[in-house]
């Protein structure tokens, strides 16, 4: 009996196979009406193996074995099929109050590590999320990203639920396009149409702009903010006319953008969906001000927002610990946690990977209330496994990374001072994972990932994308292992423990 046959064979018994040349993924075993699916890794490829004689087994397409068994891939369209029968394999909202956190999945094999560091924990996850820009440098679709997060839930068999965030959302038809593709977040980026190009320090140009809103428009905001206190817990907001005309040149065309998608798109859904408001692309710091006047307009337009981001005091750049100063990030941190409490929903903060010295402080001032997007960081795992069990391919990455450096540098605000990497030369090999401690290598790392996944030789073949991939599938128990302890270490932090 081959080893396949054997597998079958126990699963029509309800029993689960061992087998020394078939990876079988225990945890995906399930039952539902006549149909027995359980998850395997068939000759390096996975696939769902279906036995039974249902509506459910029917529909799921697949290379038929036996009269009532077959291999199903883990196509889009089965995933549909899943979404259909198993509720836990579709994404949900979480609302207002849920602690959520944003993990972003490059390479579309991270969820089971990620599983692995969320299970027993009260936060919940967002395993689907990427931005249109990281769609476009890794040539993938958002539908291959719920795709790949829905299989790595049913994999471990993780039914607490999960979300998918169209992440960084600017344009109409994107939002309309993932929105039918089922995503239960949604992040609008405001960043267009958030007012960039004047000096906020020369009173007289913003006076200029001031003066070309309509009458009608400058005469609501200043008789709805002028003269009237704002009571934020322990402190009041008073507006100045000269601190609103600057809010108002800022965010009034943002605010009637974020209005326009929300009564367009997400006011008749006929289900739930998180709403975030993104508006920390920009170039100056997010004041209480701001942030209570953009929240109020939204109030009381009737937009109900889940979460918003505002831009933090100090940087929050890719793949290293936050650079600022720590008491006054604590201080503004607080008000803005305030504001958000005020107006029920979560603050969100954005670029969170690896920001260990200031989760102890987001865990506290909000209470454990927010969201926190981390995306880029499980990446660099898969740099750090490839650094320790591939040398010779991780030095060709290191490499290849330098040389395009400027390249990839301009799609991300990041400031490593590249001449201080040691030159891998003078490196071990049993070193290289050293590379992943160093905040310099870990960005140059970290925005190479759409170049490493894309470059193709003359012929058409891949430079690094498949190697890269077979050493991830060859060690993809230790991948999981190093996500499940550094997510974890995140989550430490921010007092999320297992139970």
């Amino acid at each position: 009996m081959s080893e396949l046959t054997k597998i079958i064979h126990h699963i029509k018994k309800g029993e689960i196979s061992k087998s020394e040349t078939i990876k079988v993924y225990e945890n995906s075993y399930i039952v539902k009406n006549n149909t027995h699916i359980i998850m395997i890794k068939f000759e390096n490829t996975k696939y769902m193996l279906a036995v039974g004689n249902d509506d459910l087994f029917i529909e799921l397409s697949g290379e038929i074995i036996k009269n009532d068994a077959k291999l199903c891939g883990l196509t889009h369209e089965n995933r549909l099929v899943l979404n259909r029968y198993f509720e836990f394999t579709r994404p949900k909202a979480f609302g207002q109050n849920e602690t959520t956190i944003g993990l972003g999945d490059r390479l579309g094999i991270a969820t089971p590590g990620h599983i692995k560091a969320v299970k027993g924990t009260n936060i919940r996850p967002i395993f689907a999320q990427q931005s249109i820009r990281e769609l476009e440098l890794t040539n993938r679709k958002i539908e291959d990203v719920i795709d790949s997060a829905a299989y790595g839930v049913f994999q471990e068999g993780y039914i607490d639920g999960y979300g998918a965030d169209g992440d960084h959302l600017k344009e109409e038809k994107d939002i309309e396009h993932e929105l039918e593709l089922g995503i239960s977040m949604l992040t609008l980026d405001c960043s267009d149409y958030i007012t960039n190009d004047i000096n906020l320090d020369n009173q007289s140009e913003i006076n200029i702009v001031y003066e070309n809103f309509n009458q009608s428009i400058r005469n609501y905001y200043e008789e709805k903010y002028i003269g009237k206190i704002f009571k934020i817990h322990n402190q009041d907001l008073v507006f100045d006319l000269t601190e609103l005309k600057k809010i108002v040149v800022v965010y009034h065309k943002a605010i009637e953008y974020m209005i326009h998608i929300y009564k367009t798109y997400i006011e008749h859904l006929d289900r739930e969906i998180d709403f975030e408001i993104s508006i920390d692309e920009t170039m100056t710091i997010t004041s209480p001000f701001d942030h209570f006047f953009v929240s109020k307009e939204l109030y009381d337009q009737g937009v109900k927002v889940t979460s918003l981001a505002p831009r933090f005091c100090g940087e929050f750049q890719k793949g290293i610990d936050y650079i600022g100063d720590l008491e006054q990030f604590e201080s503004e941190l607080e008000v803005h946690a305030e504001i958000a409490d005020y107006f029920k929903y979560k603050l969100s903060i954005h670029s969170g990977s690896d920001k260990f010295i200031v989760f102890p402080l987001i865990s506290d001032k909000t209470n454990q209330r927010f969201h926190l997007k981390t995306a880029g960081t499980n990446w660099l795992e898969a740099v750090r496994l490839i650094a320790i069990h591939d040398p010779k391919l991780y030095k060709k990455i290191h490499q290849y990374s330098l040389e395009y450096f400027k390249e990839t540098q301009k799609y991300y605000h990041i400031t490593p001072n590249i001449e201080d990497i040691k030159p891998i030369d003078q490196i071990a090999e049993n070193e290289y994972k050293e590379y992943l401690e160093d905040d310099n290598a870990r960005q140059l790392l970290h925005v190479s990932y759409g170049l490493l996944l894309t470059s193709k030789e003359n012929n058409g073949h891949y430079i690094f994308k498949d190697h890269i991939y077979s050493i991830l599938e060859k060690y993809e128990d230790k991948y999981e292992e190093l996500l499940k302890n550094h997510i974890g270490y995140h989550l430490q932090l921010l007092n999320f423990n297992s139970k």
